[in-house]
């Protein structure tokens, strides 16, 4: 079983923000032991606290991840993949770079297309998207939103450093989407971890429903 140290990581990283009281009843543990976790984890710089005011009364406190706590979730050989993005664009040029990306969008792309091609629902093709991509490390969910539109959400990039390097990573993993989705999704990227958000969050519609909503 894991730490309370390390499931308290896990939830800040997958929930977000926390009060102590809040992480306490998530995590069934008491709010003192709680308190105490993160006092050490903010001494060792893997959180921080701020106030907020939430409704009448005393502000809150209110922790989340620092850049130390999110490298609990490391890049996958974040160095050596840098390292040899930079070689190949000093030495072969942009294109290649791009070239390359273009190959592993066309591999994921197959790979994807051939697990999703058979559903015919868009929420079960975003729903099966989601498990794909967990497994691949993005710790990945997804819910319907209540304007019934569908939000992929990845809560880690394990590539984050490559995708730092070279933004046509993202460029391409939201072409890829728009791709393996089908012709009757809508894709929006509506957060974005290289702006500093929290995660990459996508909004998914359908383009009927997409249209719909253009019109009203």
């Amino acid at each position: 079983m894991s730490s309370p140290a390390q499931r308290i990581l896990m939830v800040l990283k997958m929930q977000g923000p926390q009060t102590g009281p809040g992480l306490g009843k998530r995590l069934s543990i008491s709010g003192e032991a709680v308190r105490q976790q993160l006092v050490r984890m903010s001494k060792e710089g893997l959180v921080v606290g701020r106030s907020e005011a939430r409704g009448v009364g005393r502000p809150s406190q209110v922790w989340e991840l620092t850049s130390a706590g999110n490298a609990q979730f490391p890049d996958k050989h974040a160095d050596l993949t840098v390292q040899l993005l930079h070689a190949i664009r000093t030495t072969l040029g942009e294109p290649a770079l791009d070239a390359i990306i273009m190959v592993r969008e066309q591999e994921t792309q197959a790979s994807y297309q051939s697990q999703l091609e058979s559903l015919p629902m868009l929420r079960d093709r975003v729903e099966h998207l989601a498990r794909m991509r967990s497994a691949e490390g993005y710790m990945a969910e997804w819910h319907e939103a209540p304007d019934g539109s569908l939000l992929l959400i990845e809560n880690h990039c394990p590539i984050c450093a490559a995708a730092t390097a070279c933004q046509g990573f993202c460029r391409s993993e939201l072409a890829l989407f728009k791709s393996v989705l089908g012709p009757d999704a809508h894709v929006e990227r509506i957060e974005h971890i290289l702006t500093s958000a929290r995660r990459c969050a996508y909004r998914i519609m359908s383009e009927r429903v997409s249209a719909g909503a253009s019109q009203s």
